[in-house]
């Protein structure tokens, strides 16, 4: 396997980040292949993500939002060869002969997401094996036992090899973070909250007075309870401060702004509680104790999978996708 191509849909942080395990486990199993991404929005672990040291390099086809525009299967293929002739070009490596001659092409290319029309033009880009999940697994390469939405494991099936699991350890992150996370939270008696959102087009926010409520009753255990709140919220955090005097923001202390100064920070608490969101993720790689609240969204897809967590979805326990009717007791009483 000398390249290996994940195509996901998803744009946001914890997007990427859910894959950092499934990204990890194959670096280590094929340690000589060279991995590209190819998503319909920017490629994180080189952006935002860049000081976790995912590396994976970006496959650029030029093509925005690749794989939500039907004409783009018109235009995958030909983009990709014209990339790679390209690139041949630049490193000066002259074209074999015709009998000779290979198209340049994948060796694996796996998608991670299930959309048909996606799947379809990303099956256009020329590959030797394709690993699909979509309807049903029918456009993957080979036929093979998949019972389960465990990539990892689908794909040792996929590929008849036995892929081990490699997750995400903080000796991956730079030493300057944790030292900055143990300036900023130096005890070991905090409980973090995590409570705004980014993505607005889905109610998944719990409201600020429960949370507030709740952090109250956790200040009366004798716990400080840490708020991960961006700089500019400062009307939030004023709000917060005038009802609970003891509350903590170390972000606002730090010159320091980026997800591995999240992680870090996480890496402190001995509990983090949050609803649906990117520092959810973030904290999910410091591997903690968590308790993660879900409304509209999918807790079965979108809660981390790490060990110690657990999760208070309102579709389950009060058959509506309303987060408002969580209440206190019920985060509470799992502390």
């Amino acid at each position: 396997m000398k390249k290996i191509l994940l195509y996901n849909s998803g744009g946001g942080l914890g997007d990427s980040i859910q894959l950092f395990t499934l990204i990890l486990s194959l670096q280590k199993h094929f340690k000589s292949s060279e991995f590209f991404y190819l998503g319909a929005h920017e490629n994180h672990f080189q952006g935002k993500l860049k000081e976790f040291n995912i590396n994976i390099k970006t496959l650029d086809l030029g093509l925005k939002y690749f794989g939500f525009r039907w004409w783009h299967f018109l235009v995958a293929k030909k983009r990709f060869i014209d990339l790679e002739a390209k690139k041949r070009k630049e490193k000066f490596v002259p074209k074999k002969r015709s009998t000779e001659q290979k198209l340049d092409k994948i060796d694996l290319i796996i998608d991670l997401q299930s959309k048909l029309r996606n799947t379809i033009i990303l099956n256009k880009i020329p590959h030797d094996h394709f690993y699909s999940p979509t309807y049903g697994f029918k456009f993957c390469t080979k036929k093979a036992e998949y019972s389960s939405d465990n990539h990892l494991e689908n794909l040792s099936n996929f590929l008849n090899t036995n892929i081990g699991i490699s997750k995400f350890s903080l000796n991956n992150l730079e030493e300057k973070y944790k030292s900055e996370a143990k300036r900023l939270l130096p005890d070991n008696n905090y409980i973090g909250f995590s409570l705004t959102q980014g993505n607005l087009y889905r109610e998944k926010r719990w409201p600020i007075n429960k949370f507030m409520d709740l952090a109250t009753k956790i200040v009366e255990l004798n716990k400080i309870p840490v708020f991960f709140i961006e700089k500019k919220e400062t009307e939030l955090i004023e709000e917060i401060k005038s009802k609970i005097p003891k509350a903590i923001f170390p972000e606002y202390h730090s010159n320091i702004s980026c997800p591995a100064l999240v992680t870090a920070l996480a890496s402190r608490l001995s509990l983090a509680i949050s609803i649906d969101n990117g520092v959810m993720h973030m904290m999910s790689l410091a591997n903690i104790p968590m308790i993660v609240l879900f409304g509209p969204t999918d807790s079965d897809k979108f809660a981390p999978k790490i060990d110690k967590i657990k999760v208070i979805d309102s579709k389950k326990i009060y058959k509506s996708k309303n987060i408002n009717t969580i209440t206190v007791h019920d985060v509470y009483k799992l502390i």
